[in-house]
Order: structure tokens, then sequence, then C-alpha cells
């Protein structure tokens, strides 16, 4: 018999049209011999299955079931494509976790935990051989916070909602008097901001997952941006970035990276795949980490999608694998 997996997208944020590009592809690749797959649409207020004729079947939050017919429908599992809140932030995490249900991600606590980039820095910054650029986390826009960025960092800057994705809200500040619209910027994203120090190097973001019992690291995406950081346009924009996949690294610095991307997954006590973020400096060739991705796109062009077929893996049977993991 089939199991039945609910596919979750939508959410509560502006990554929420990612997600559903994101759903789209899995609804498609998925495999249907082993699955049956039911898209879930999760937004404030209203979460529901859509049938074919259009019809909007809402989701029995007592168990996570939805009625259609007489056939009160339940599920083996969750596939989580859902970014942002609260797919990516441990909210519906805890939730499953209550009413029984295995899910394709992070635990309620890893996930809640890697939403936030100064924490997620603090938790990895011993693991031998990774260094993290120079920052300050912010918990209010305020004279004082200016104050204490200048006095204690060094231009240029990165500014980031500390518990945002797809780099919404996001700009880098070359001079002082840049800093106030960047940081009013990002406030308005999120309650709390990172102002971290630039570091110079080549960009790169690589996918890591679990499946048959074991950890794989996946090649490395290099990104060579048109812009001067791997903003939202830059992701999701045709053309203005592109994306090497293997990334141009010599042997040393994949067997390094190699050696350190397992440590962080591990590290994070990660489940399912998770992409992580990181530079290796000009001068030094030291890597930095940048930050961790716990439910990452899984569009066509996706860098977790390029980097399976770069391996000579089906997407189908990536997904497969995910979905196997949750059940051990």
């Amino acid at each position: 018999m089939k199991r039945k997996i609910a596919l979750v997208t939508g959410g509560y944020t502006g990554e929420s049209v990612i997600s559903l590009k994101s759903a789209a592809v899995v609804e498609q690749t998925i495999d249907r011999e082993l699955y049956e797959v039911y898209k879930i649409l999760i937004y404030p207020g209203d979460w529901h299955y859509l049938t074919d004729s259009g019809e909007k079947i809402p989701v029995d939050l007592n168990d996570f079931s939805i009625q259609i017919g007489d056939e009160k429908i339940t599920f083996d599992g969750i596939f989580n494509i859902l970014h942002g809140s609260p797919g990516e932030d441990g909210k519906l995490a805890g939730y499953f976790d209550m009413i029984g249900i295995p899910y394709t991600t992070c635990d309620q606590l890893t996930s809640a935990i890697t939403m936030n980039k100064g924490y997620t820095k603090a938790i990895v910054d011993d693991i031998e051989e990774l260094y993290i650029a120079k920052s300050i986390q912010l918990f209010e826009n305020s004279p004082k916070s200016l104050d204490k960025v200048n006095t204690e960092l060094t231009l240029p800057l990165f500014i980031k909602p500390n518990n945002g994705g797809s780099s919404i809200g996001m700009s880098k500040v070359k001079s002082w008097n840049e800093l106030p619209e960047a940081l009013e910027k990002a406030f308005v994203e999120d309650t709390q901001v990172l102002v971290e120090e630039f570091v110079s190097g080549r960009e790169f973001s690589i996918g890591c997952f679990k499946g048959n019992g074991e950890t794989t690291v996946l090649p490395a995406t290099e990104i060579v941006s048109s812009k001067e950081f791997f903003d939202y346009e830059a992701k999701y924009v045709a053309g203005v970035t592109n994306e090497i996949t293997p990334g141009r690294m010599n042997e040393e610095e994949i067997e390094r990276v190699n050696r350190i991307i397992p440590k962080i997954y591990e590290k994070l006590n990660c489940k399912g795949a998770v992409r992580i973020d990181y530079f290796l400096q000009n001068e030094t060739g030291k890597f930095y980490f940048i930050e961790i991705n716990t439910v990452p796109g899984q569009t066509e062009t996706s860098l977790i999608s390029q980097q399976v077929r770069a391996v000579g893996m089906e997407v189908r049977d990536f997904y497969t694998q995910l979905i196997e993991e949750m059940f051990t």
C-alpha cells in the first residue's frame, strides 16, 4: 500500500511565493508509484487542501487530516517545503511532534535555532577549520545601536534580518551614512538584526542530507553574481547570477569543505536536506560560514537540484530517500 504524504507549502511570510514554486516541482517529481501526495496549503487561519475541481477542503487541526467525501485522509508523513514561518522556524515541527506525524526536515529545536543567524553562528563557532565574520546582534533600532556598530565594527558591513530568508531586507553598507537606512530596512523584516563585517571571497552554497542512514555532502555550487552580493534578485531573477556546479575549488579545498560540512550538520542536529552557504576568503582560503537553510528551495533550477543531478542521482530518488529517512 502506498504511503500517504502531505506536501506542505504556502506560509506566513514573503517567502510563500518561493514555497509554492518549490512545491510545484516536488509534486511533479515525487515517485507516485510509492506515494499518494496531497498538497496542503498553509496560510494564517486557512489550512486547506485544494481538489482538482477547485474545492477547498479544510484541514482538521486535531490530527492534520482532511475529509474528502466520505473518506477521512490521514497522513503517514509530511514533506515540508514551506520556507520561512511556520515551516522553517520550528512552529510546524512542534505541532507535528505533538500529534505524532514524522516530517522530512529538522526538529523543532534545530529549526528554531537555525532560523536565527546569530545563534547559529555561536553554536558552530568552535568547529575546527570554520571561521565566522565579526558581528553584532541588534535588538532595537536606536542611536545606541548605531554607536555600537560604529565603535565595534569596520566597514564594509552586511546588514541582515536575523530570522529572515531569501535575502529579504538585506543590505551592504560601504559608508556610515548608509547605515541608518539599512538598519531601518532590516528592522522592518525582523525584531533582531545581524550586522557583520564583510568577508572578501568566493561564495559557495552546498547541500547536505541524510538518506539510507548515511550523511551525504553534495558538490558545492559557486555563486558568481553580477550584483554586489547574493540578494533576492540574484537568487530568483534569471541571468543575474552564474551558478557553477561543481564549484571551482582545488582538491585541498574540496577535502576541507567535505570535512567541515558534516560537522555543521551533526553539531546542529540536522535532519533531511539542508543547504549551507560559505565564503572561501580571497587572501587566505579560509572557510567562513555564512548561514544554513533547513528548508532549501526545490525548484527546477534550485541549487540542491543542480547538486543532486551533478552526482548522477535522479531528483525523484533524492526525494524518496528524504521521505524514507523520516520513517527510520
